[in-house]
């Protein structure tokens, strides 16, 4: 049996033409979703999912319609496959009962996991070239929640030797190990220093 699955993103967008093409495909039921297409809850295509059986075909418009990104489409109809459910989606000609459908989702899922490693390999070399000019990974807790303007005013305090870190301390709410760190002076005093020391 073909079960169908319609989605638009807002009300003011119209489910007619998904429900002609739906219906034209020979789907006995088709369950629908107004909701945005990056929105994780999708009740209407968790109803279509809990109503396919083995040997049933999930059909979409289009497959947008069905993916929040490559990814979860691809996690999606991998797992319809692993339940011996098919999957269409009439605009892109794409169908797994067939042989050349499911070699085009092979395609598809091997072109995301190269997309995952290179954002992964990316990463690993920002971070790399971030350490070896001396840079720390991302900001502190303590400092995330403090407004920019503040934290620039405090940077600024932070340049100027004359002014006592426990006055930095107190205007930003951290501690001296926080502005020791993220707020490197041109010039500390060996007690300081050791304050600091003691901190960490």
């Amino acid at each position: 049996m073909n079960i169908g699955y319609a989605r638009v993103s807002t009300h003011e967008q119209t489910l007619a033409l998904q429900h002609d093409a739906l219906r034209a495909a020979q789907c006995a039921l088709v369950f629908e979703d107004t909701i945005s297409g990056i929105t994780t809850a999708r009740p209407g295509l968790d109803q279509a999912l809990s109503h396919l059986r083995e040997g049933d075909t999930l059909v979409v418009w289009r497959l947008d319609r069905l993916g929040r990104s490559l990814p979860h489409l691809i996690e999606t109809v991998t797992r319809l496959q692993a339940q011996d459910i098919g999957f269409k989606s009439l605009t892109e000609s794409i169908d797994t009962t067939t042989p050349g459908g499911v070699l085009i989702f092979h395609v598809f899922g091997a072109l995301a996991q190269f997309e995952r490693d290179l954002i992964r390999e990316r990463t690993r070399a920002g971070l790399t070239a971030a350490r070896a000019r001396g840079k720390q990974g991302g900001r502190p807790k303590a400092l995330s929640r403090i407004d920019p303007k503040k934290l620039e005013t405090a940077r600024r305090m932070a340049q100027d030797p004359a002014t006592p870190i426990s006055q930095i301390c107190e205007f930003l709410g951290v501690s001296r190990w926080t502005v020791y760190r993220y707020f490197p002076r041109p010039q500390a005093s060996g007690a300081e220093q050791e304050t600091a020391q003691d901190d960490q």
